[in-house]
Order: structure tokens, then sequence, then C-alpha cells
């Protein structure tokens, strides 16, 4: 971090700990709690300063420490994060994202969540999409954007979010540039998860996912801690239950050596050219995930950095 922002941030945190000098100190874990609820906001030179967000008049008393930490998380991550992930299947998307949306407390967005709340909501994207549905048409580029500019507008996403699933051809990659630059933003980082295709088929046929958070779990990998095996050492399908919720966790109908061959094809078919597209831009950063999970993570985090690639 260069010396102005840092003293920009320190000034920020030193005026909110005088603003919470009324009230008792609540310590780092309470500090902890309240990083969601900050975030950078850039300036015309490209830096930013934190906002605390008091709740219930409330404030929060935030120890030198913790002030530090601050800092360096947001001069490291920030400002805006839009970002795409991209992998093969098993790569481990249901790994990873989910642990950055917790670190960086920006939403990971599915489209087929967001499709399935905007027809709920029946918003008016919503009902177009509902519409062709229901006609059993095919879900059109046009509606997929319009539903993803209605969600980024809400307010968890101010900060950043996560693209999962989308953008999966060239074409759609680049209406979502359009409907970003409309909206004054742009993606900021493209990160692909690199798995060897012949090492897939078991990380693929061993999977299990929790269908409501999208936790993946995986029988040698990565077992729910209530996985039980039957004679033979198969997990016993009932067994398998999400470690969080304790409801019952499903295999994908396509998690089949099968399906994989034709999923393999067009993932590189599709997903090749996108990562070309961002490729100029210097925002595409490439990890090997055919490793340990710390090494994955320890990797992904290098390439969240600001310039990691």
């Amino acid at each position: 971090m260069n010396t102005f922002a840092r003293t920009a941030a320190r000034r920020v945190v030193s005026n909110a700990s005088r603003r919470a000098a009324s009230t008792l100190r609540q310590g780092e874990q309470e500090a902890r709690r309240a990083l969601p609820l900050m975030a950078v906001a850039t300036t015309v030179g490209g830096l930013g300063y934190l906002a605390v967000n008091q709740r219930d008049n409330k404030a929060q008393c935030l120890s030198n420490n913790t002030a530090e930490e601050v800092e360096e998380k947001f001069a490291t991550y920030w400002p805006r994060n839009i970002m795409i992930l991209f992998g093969p299947p098993g790569a481990g998307k249901g790994t990873h994202g989910p642990k950055i949306e917790d670190m960086l407390g920006i939403p990971q967005l599915s489209t087929g969540d967001m499709l399935r709340a905007a027809v709920a909501a029946k918003s008016e994207v919503g009902l177009k999409a509902a519409a062709v549905m229901k006609a059993g048409g095919l879900v059109s580029d046009d509606i997929v954007i319009g539903i993803i500019r209605d969600r980024i507008r809400e307010a968890d996403c101010k900060f950043g979010f996560i693209l999962d699933g989308f953008p999966r051809t060239l074409v759609q990659a680049k209406e979502l540039d359009k409907m970003l630059a409309e909206e004054g933003a742009c993606v900021t980082k493209v990160v692909e998860l690199q798995v060897p295709d012949e090492v897939l088929e078991e990380r693929i046929c061993g999977r299990w996912i929790h269908k409501k958070s999208g936790r993946s779990y995986h029988v040698k990998y990565a077992p729910p801690k209530s996985m039980k095996k039957d004679g033979e050492g198969n997990p016993i399908p009932e067994s398998m239950t999400d470690d969080e919720t304790g409801e019952a966790l499903i295999q994908r109908p396509d998690d089949t050596a099968a399906a994989l061959v034709k999923r393999l094809a067009g993932y590189h078919g599709e997903t090749v050219p996108i990562l070309k597209h961002y490729a100029p831009g210097g925002i595409v950063s490439e990890v090997n995930a055919n490793q340990g999970m710390d090494g994955v993570w320890g990797e992904v985090l290098s390439a969240l950095k600001r310039g990691g690639n």
C-alpha cells in the first residue's frame, strides 16, 4: 500500500475509534464481525476510504492490531471486485468460491439461482423468463443479462460480486462487458482453476453437493462428517448430509464418467475464447488446482490481490 493510501485508511480508522470512545471495547472478535460492513469507495485517484456502518447506534472499538488488519485487507484486495470464476467440472469452484465470498464479504452469484429468484419475485425480466420457460424455450442471453443487471444493483453487490456459471460463451462475455460498462463498472478479475482432464473423473464421480448453499464434498478428498460406508467401501447415501445444516446431500445427474467427456469438450471449446478475450487487460489469473487444498487456496489468494496473476 502506498503511503497516502495507508495514511487515509488510518485516519478513518482513528476517527471511527474516537466516535466509539463512549462505548465499551468490543475486542478483536467483534471487529472481525464488522469487516463485511466496511468497504472501500474509490476516489478520483483510485484510492479509497473505509466506512464504518454503526448498527443500532452501537459503535465498534477497533484495537490497533485489528486496524492494521483492516488496512492491509482492503489495500490488498479492494476496491470493488467483479470476478468471474472459471474451471472445468470438478476443479473446485464449489469449494473455493464460498471461501472467497466469506473472506471478501461479496456474494457468489449463480445464474440458475438468480433466474429462479427473478421468476419467484415476478420482476419484469423474471416474468419474461417465466414465459419463455413455460413455452419450453431457452432463456435468451438478453434475459439473463437483464437478470444479472437487476441482481448486481442490490445492496450486497455494492462492493463486488463473483459470477459463477456465466459467461459461458464469448458472445455472453461481450454482452456482460457492455452491460457492466453501462453500470459504470467492468470485470476486474478472472480466475481459472486448472486441473488436467485425466484427474477430473475421480473428482467428479465422488462429488456430493449441498444444493441450497453450493457446498461441495467428496467421498475421498473432503467427506462430510456424517459419511458412513457399506461393506464394499462405498458411501451409504442416507449418511451423506451437510456438515452445517444436516440436510441431505445430492449427486448431480451429470456427474458421471460418460457425461464428463462431453462437458469437458464444451468447457474447453467455449471457455478458452473467453479467457483470451480478457487476457489483454491483464486480469486473468491461472491457479493450479491439481494440488492440496491449502496450496490451491494460497494461489487463489495471490490471484485475488490487485495486480495478481
